[in-house]
């Protein structure tokens, strides 16, 4: 691997397993915070892909271009394992949160493995991706802001309230 290549990714990778523990973040504010690699408050669809692409390649410890289960969930799990040890939670809810957590992870891989064949392929791990960023740029401007979070979150209590009556 050129010196050039290693060093230009090692900051992408760093944040990509800096990452919190959810597997692709379900609010906007932690989106933003996971993938802002340039930290200017929103994040772009190559900010996103740069960082989904450094996640893979941090996942795929033996660079064989896919990911196994045991990859996929072993990298979920170091990084669930970072975060409960943040958390000030007692353990008996931490050790909770881990099995809930861990046997999502599973799951997870078995939806995402599009073709059952055990073996998790960029494209199956980016089209999760897309769906999240599809989600999270309310006005499908092709960028992520703190105005898409609020309009999203405009939404969601809206139809919270709707639900409600």
């Amino acid at each position: 691997m050129p010196k050039l290549f290693l060093a230009a990714s090692m900051p992408a990778a760093a944040l990509a397993l800096a990452a919190p523990a959810q597997a692709a973040p379900h609010d906007g504010a932690s989106f933003i915070h996971d993938y802002d690699a340039d930290r200017d408050a929103k994040v772009t669809r190559a900010e996103f892909d740069a960082g989904r692409a450094a996640r893979f390649r941090a996942t795929d410890n033996n660079g064989d271009g896919w990911l196994s289960e045991a990859e996929y969930v072993g990298e979920y799990r170091a990084r669930l394992e970072q975060q409960l040890a943040a958390s000030d939670r007692g353990e008996e809810k931490k050790a909770e949160e881990r099995q809930r957590q861990m046997r999502q992870a599973h799951v997870r891989f078995g939806v995402l493995d599009r073709d059952k064949n055990a073996q998790m392929t960029p494209a199956e791990y980016n089209a999760s991706g897309d769906r999240a960023f599809a989600e999270q740029d309310d006005d499908k401007d092709g960028t992520i802001t703190k105005a898409d979070v609020a309009a999203k979150e405009a939404k969601r209590a809206a139809n919270r309230d709707s639900t409600a009556r």
